[in-house]
């Protein structure tokens, strides 16, 4: 898939926010914000779904997965609720769509928990903690 953060800016505007605005909203920097909607940097899912809730958008919607930029129908259900209820949430950023195997949902999973320990102890180290 190729990234575009046309969405992104599109979604932002709609809801009158300033690059700023998001910031403080997120702690996402101006800069990063900006190379985001730019198609300069492509952002990791979390900080998508970070960004389609603040926009009230789905990440579906911001990666081009949909033309709909409703949120899922689950929108009774708060964000941890839904992403419980639905545990392939926004992996069409990932596969552009196509389901993944009991095996590669695992694969994925158990890689994404080694990035998050790796990336903790990183920010430990940098800290100096």
């Amino acid at each position: 898939m190729a990234w575009s953060g046309d969405r992104l800016r599109e979604a932002r505007e709609k809801k009158n926010l300033k690059q700023t605005q998001v910031r403080d909203r997120t702690g996402i920097n101006n800069k990063t914000l900006s190379g985001y909607e730019n198609s300069v940097s492509e952002p990791d899912l979390e900080t998508l779904k970070t960004l389609a809730e603040l926009y009230e958008v789905s990440v579906d919607w911001l990666t081009y997965a949909t033309d709909d930029p409703t949120p899922p129908s689950h929108k009774d259900q708060s964000p941890s609720e839904y992403k419980d209820s639905n545990p392939r949430m926004g992996l069409a950023f990932i596969t552009g769509g196509e389901d993944l195997s009991e095996e590669e949902a695992e694969y994925l999973k158990e890689s994404l928990e080694l990035y998050r320990r790796m990336k903790e102890r990183k920010a430990k180290e940098r800290d100096g903690k």
